[in-house]
């Protein structure tokens, strides 16, 4: 049995989406256990009574514990004794359910992991981020690039000054799926990304823009004082943008550029961030997520990769590592760490110990309302001709 310090004990996890023909609901149920710190013992695996309940069998969750609906999932475990309900339960369902589900988690007393973006829109972010204020409950999100060994290795290099005061930030999120409209075929994935009605005002900087934000902040720690943007649909037809470039004026006088692409040729998920420091700059790029480059001028390019035992890895890139160097680390590893760091501070609050709320490793619903804001004011200056717009949110966090 695996334990999770003084708590001796796995986490039991609820699992909210990831029924039949979902992508994200399995990378989070394959995260969640990877290190043998939860089980998944309960879900509610689509909002059609009868598929959630008929795609149970694939996560080996029993039957007695497979909902036909989320308000069923948090109704029956919320009346079970302490000792076998859930303690947590993740979202992984289109954007427009996710406050519905996490709120009613939280209000619940049960502890949520949800999937980006947050929220529908600002304002169910904000409603969301009070109803999590005053509750107990620990509330992750999974923008999982955060969890990166590498990534966090620079977030600790740039915050202890290594690269110096940081002047510019180049972030990419290029992909090419949506080049045609995927959407009319009926394809899952495309279509709810490419419907207002689930996705909310944006499509591909809701999407994937987001994460290449997201990104930039976490890895400087830069608070944004305003935007200005361009979207663009380019398929015609679509209902919302598969392009867009946004620029980005930081509190310190930094400028940051956004780029976001769903119809790029031959392109995957080529999630790409530079940073331009007084003393050196780096670059990563997810696609070959084991290797970082830094440079300063008049001294060699350093190749760092991601190496626990090597002397140049700080504490927290050589925490995130699970294999020694040569053998790669990726998606699923970077998800099982936003869970890993998310399971400590569950389990102080199940041990009714103090945990930090704000200044998390883990990205929390301080990070899901900046998202939000992000996505309401890049589509309000795009509508108005890439006018500047305020970016930073009272709920912005180092």
């Amino acid at each position: 049995m695996a334990t999770n310090g003084a708590l001796n004990r796995k986490l039991r996890m609820g699992l909210v989406g990831g029924g039949q023909g979902a992508f994200i609901g399995r990378v989070h149920a394959t995260a969640a256990v990877l290190d043998n710190r939860a089980a998944l013992v309960a879900g509610a695996l689509s909002s059609n009574p009868e598929k959630a309940k008929a795609s149970a069998p694939d996560y080996d969750i029993p039957t007695a514990r497979a909902y036909g609906s989320y308000q069923e999932l948090i109704e029956q475990e919320s009346a079970l004794p302490p000792d076998q309900r859930i303690d947590f339960i993740s979202v992984t369902t289109p954007n427009h359910t996710h406050v519905e589900i996490a709120r009613a988690a939280v209000q619940a007393g049960i502890n949520v992991v949800c999937d980006k973006p947050m929220a529908f829109d600002l304002a169910q972010a904000e409603e969301l981020a009070n109803v999590v204020d005053q509750s107990n409950v620990v509330f992750a999100l999974t923008h999982n690039y955060t969890g990166y060994p590498l990534v966090r290795q620079a977030r600790e290099m740039i915050l202890n000054g290594e690269l110096g005061e940081i002047n510019a930030i180049r972030t990419c999120y290029i992909q090419g799926w949506l080049r045609t409209r995927l959407e009319l075929s009926e394809q899952k994935q495309a279509s709810w990304r490419t419907d207002p009605a689930k996705s909310g005002a944006a499509g591909c900087f809701g999407d994937i823009a987001t994460h290449a934000y997201n990104l930039a902040r976490y890895m400087t720690g830069l608070i944004p004082a305003d935007v200005s943007a361009h979207l663009k649909t380019f398929e015609s037809g679509r209902a919302l943008d598969d392009y867009g470039t946004a620029v980005i004026r930081f509190d310190n006088g930094a400028l940051g550029t956004v780029t976001a692409s769903q119809i790029s040729h031959g392109r995957e998920n080529d999630l790409f961030i530079e940073i331009d420091g007084t003393k050196g700059a780096l670059q990563w790029r997810q696609e070959e997520p084991n290797v970082m480059i830094v440079r300063a001028n008049g001294q060699p390019h350093r190749l760092y990769t991601r190496d626990p035992n090597a002397p140049f890895m700080n504490d927290s890139g050589k925490a995130a590592c699970r294999l020694p160097s040569g053998h790669p680390e990726a998606f699923f590893e970077a998800f099982a760490n936003v869970y890993r760091s998310a399971y400590d501070a569950m389990v102080l609050r199940a041990t009714a110990q103090p945990f930090e709320r704000v200044n998390t490793v883990y990205p929390n619903v301080h990070d899901g309302v900046d998202g939000m804001h992000f996505i309401q004011q890049c589509v309000a200056s795009s509508a108005h001709n890439g006018a500047w717009l305020p970016l930073r949110h009272s709920r912005c966090r180092r």
